[in-house]
């Protein structure tokens, strides 16, 4: 599929804007008022929610269903050992290297590209949103988890329901159907203090380790084909009792659980409870597990292109939907968050190309 080339110089030239301007979590006001000019400057009319831009296609209609784009702009902080200025947008080998350049930069204005280039038309039918959102790094919660529960949003949906989403993160164009969720916990053990040269009390680290013994063995019997097993790490120990000498009374440890999406949370946290003797508090709920369906006309679409389709071990703004998305987008996801950060110019163009034609295809779905 050819595209115009002013797309995607376009594309990069906003891509080089966002890379030169510093945009990390919490911290993305420059980067979201840069989007905002960029759709402005192509008679885009958008809206800001924080440092949430959103937009809607010029033919929007509420009787119509709704396909949403959605990618994230805010990065990380610069790992050690860039060779490069992390902030200057380098062009070097066909290659763009510079903080948050594949992630998710790249996938960012190829899904700003292909909303440009559908937003007039009329004859599509479905709708298409454009949100371009914040503190994704971070899963905060005024990025899109804000938005999709707003009320300006949620009046300019008019009554049209979200049906599918496209989630710009880097996988190589490949479909991440499926996502692992991610479950923190934190897990006390009860003992009792007393002096440690006379033998005292109960030692709550002794309680903790014969917990962290049983979580290497427990085994969480549904296995995913897309997401593999669900895998329960301890993370972080400690006591709050500093003194050589006093047995503690307390010991906390940190669960990071990686549930695939044949669990739910609960059903988790039950059958570590029923195994456990420390206490275990679940952080958060949020970034739940998630699958969009072979069946679903994003995904059928995507197939009729001979893309492929896997589970990722990841979270991303995916798992804050409550409606199917299918993540997918330019760019390497071993690439992010490492020194000298890039994206190959030609990924771009190929992102911009596959996100149209999936739409495309999409549209003959429905």
């Amino acid at each position: 599929m050819q595209i115009e080339h002013r797309l995607i110089q376009d594309a990069i030239s906003l891509l080089n804007e966002m890379i030169a301007t510093p945009s990390f979590s919490k911290e993305e006001e420059a980067v979201s008022k840069v989007i905002e000019n960029f759709l402005s400057e192509r008679k885009v009319t958008s809206k800001r929610l924080l440092n949430n831009i959103y937009a809607t296609n010029k033919h929007f209609d509420p009787l119509k269903e709704s396909i949403l784009f959605n990618s994230h702009h805010d990065t990380v902080k610069p790992a050690k050992g860039y060779t490069t200025d992390p902030f200057f947008p380098t062009h070097v080998d066909g290659k763009i290297i510079g903080l948050g350049s594949n992630d998710a930069g790249a996938p960012l204005v190829s899904l700003i590209a292909a909303f440009v280039f559908f937003y007039e038309r009329n004859d599509l039918p479905f709708n298409i949103i454009l949100a371009a959102t914040a503190e994704e790094e971070i899963s905060g919660k005024n990025g899109v988890e804000l938005l999709l529960n707003d009320v300006t949003f949620i009046e300019t949906l008019g009554g049209s329901i979200i049906s599918g989403a496209l989630v710009g993160e880097p996988t190589q164009m490949n479909m991440a159907i499926a996502e692992r969720g991610l479950l923190v916990l934190d897990a006390t053990a009860l003992g009792k203090a007393g002096h440690a040269a006379r033998k005292e009390g109960i030692n709550a680290i002794d309680i903790a380790l014969e917990d962290i013994k049983k979580i290497q063995s427990i085994q969480f019997d549904k296995h995913s084909e897309l997401t593999g097993e669900t895998k329960a790490t301890v993370t972080v120990i400690e006591t709050e009792n500093k003194a050589h000498n006093v047995v503690p009374a307390s010991c906390k440890f940190v669960l990071d659980i990686r549930v695939n999406e044949l669990y739910t949370f609960d059903e988790v946290l039950g059958i570590l409870k029923s195994n456990l003797k420390s206490e275990l508090t679940p952080r958060s709920f949020r970034l739940k597990s998630t699958l969009i369906p072979l069946t679903h006309p994003i995904v059928k679409a995507g197939l009729s292109m001979g893309l492929d389709y896997y589970g990722s071990p990841t979270t991303s703004d995916k798992a804050l939907m409550n409606f199917p998305a299918l993540k997918i987008g330019p760019g390497d996801s071993a690439r992010s968050h490492t020194a000298d950060e890039f994206i190959f110019i030609e990924e771009i163009e190929k992102g911009i190309e596959k996100y149209i034609e999936l739409i495309e295809k999409t549209a003959r779905q429905f």
